[in-house]
């Protein structure tokens, strides 16, 4: 009997070789194109025959033509696998400096798309290949506490009695976390919230696109940060919102430029996204007094704030708010793992409720059993350790980050910040990024180019983030990075 996870062939159509050679033709095509594996047996000639209709004469012929030529192997009793040399040769083709697979002849495509206007996010698949990769939102994953993660899920998963997680949550989250979130995480900012004022997302994205959804209304537009982050304004535009750039100096988001006819005001005020100035205290208290005035909301984005190194840390918008305009947003994607896609947010139960059923309808809720897990990461104290350890070395991290930058390149100008993780550099008139970093990818180095946080056409700017890339190779980066800079300027 075939198995059920056996590969499925279809003959080429309107083809006018034999019945041979368009199975060799078949077998090579799918070997090519990486939809075999190579530990995987192919289909006998028996059950070749069948799935296609032809003799195993015909099948057998086909298969010894393709041993033939190098491409498959007959293994003893065991049957018919893709020669070893063959994988090796594929993998040696392969686009590796780019990460993406090379072009393939597809044919026509069924549908023809205009352009999206949305902001794609373009670092090579391949990124932590590079000996350098000064690219921003990612972990160390050294620094990951596997054992206390792999204790937590063992918990999850105990049957002594019936999981929470085995039953369908409807729209709902589980208790345990948002218990956690209230008396840890928020109570660290200042925040004080009921239950129904809590909605657990797969991320600070996927909160941008709820709260874009509750709120698209045609007639009124968002105010976003510019420079800021194109996340938000993906959410936004997929929402079918207007949005607005308003500048950033060195408190923040410039209030005063907030126009009028803003239903929503966007900003990013522990550390600025992408630029990491921290918005000081009486610009946080005039933005709040603007949303009155004017009649808006904020959508706090609380980026960063546990990684404040110096100074004692901010408050949050949400904690000074007394006429419920705040939106708080959170996420644990930078202080446990980007890959477990959690994240929350804080309002008013009104647009909770709101919040709920839209993510009900996009995704129910957010898989329950990584919910329990991540409540007992907190419960049982091993967020707190994990947090404390990486401040501990994030913080040496940022000292050698910055020793560097203003040893090599002073030539640049720097934006003064206390914490956070990456640097914001910009370079004098007529500096062009986007030429340094492909300079820059040939050297093993990859930055982030200030031009895709701008509305408007910018290309003096680029983000250096650090935490990926190891403390023996900060420095050594950063030289590489100042050579190029040098040969550009000059």
């Amino acid at each position: 009997m075939q198995s059920n996870t056996s590969t499925s062939f279809n003959l080429p159509e309107n083809s006018k070789l034999g019945l041979r050679d368009q199975i060799c033709e078949m077998v090579s095509s799918s070997i090519t194109s990486g939809a075999l594996s190579s530990d995987k047996r192919l289909p006998s000639c028996r059950e070749l025959a069948q799935q296609l209709g032809v003799s195993r004469n015909t099948v057998f012929a086909a298969y010894n033509r393709l041993i033939d030529l190098g491409l498959l192997v007959s293994r003893n009793r065991s049957g018919y696998f893709i020669a070893s040399e063959t994988q090796s040769v594929l993998m040696l083709n392969s686009d590796t400096k780019l990460g993406v697979e090379p072009e393939k002849n597809r044919g026509p495509s069924p549908v023809q798309f205009g352009p999206s206007g949305l902001i794609p996010v373009l670092n090579p698949l391949n990124w932590t290949s590079y000996p350098f990769p000064f690219i921003y939102n990612q972990i160390d994953p050294t620094l990951f506490p596997v054992e206390s993660w792999r204790e937590c899920s063992r918990l999850a998963l105990s049957r002594t009695q019936k999981p929470a997680w085995m039953d369908d949550s409807v729209e709902s989250d589980s208790p345990q976390l948002i218990q956690q979130l209230r008396q840890r995480l928020l109570t660290y900012r200042g925040i004080y919230a009921e239950q129904d004022e809590i909605l657990i997302t797969l991320g600070t994205q996927n909160a941008l696109f709820i709260i874009g959804t509750v709120f698209s209304n045609k007639d009124k537009i968002i105010a976003i940060e510019d420079p800021g982050y194109p996340g938000a304004q993906n959410a936004f535009k997929l929402s079918g919102n207007s949005f607005v750039g308003v500048a950033v100096d060195q408190e923040g988001l410039d209030v005063s430029s907030i126009p009028e006819n803003c239903q929503l005001v966007f900003t990013t005020p522990s550390h600025q996204f992408p630029t990491m100035v921290t918005m000081s205290e009486s610009r946080r208290k005039q933005l709040l007094e603007a949303s009155v005035a004017q009649d808006f909301l904020i959508i706090e984005d609380d980026y960063e704030a546990e990684m404040n190194y110096f100074d004692s840390r901010s408050r949050s918008l949400r904690s000074f708010d007394q006429n419920n305009r705040v939106i708080y947003v959170g996420s644990l994607s930078k202080t446990v793992s980007p890959g477990i896609r959690l994240g929350f947010m804080v309002a008013h139960r009104d647009i909770i409720e709101r919040a709920r059923t839209i993510r009900g309808v996009m995704m129910r809720h957010p898989p329950t059993i990584i919910q329990e897990t991540v409540a007992l990461f907190f419960r049982l104290g091993y967020y707190d350790a994990h947090l404390r350890n990486l401040q501990r070395r994030y913080k040496k991290r940022w000292q050698v980050m910055n020793h560097a930058i203003s040893t090599h390149l002073s030539m640049l100008e720097q934006t003064q910040n206390k914490g956070g993780t990456s640097f914001w550099l910009r370079g004098p008139e007529g500096f062009n990024a986007r030429d340094l970093a492909d300079r820059l990818r040939d050297k093993g180095v990859l930055i982030d180019i200030g031009e895709t946080f701008y509305l408007s056409h910018d290309t003096r700017s680029f983000r250096l983030g650090f935490a990926f890339v190891t403390m023996q190779k900060l420095e050594e980066g950063i030289i590489v990075i100042a050579e190029e800079v040098k040969q550009l300027l000059q």
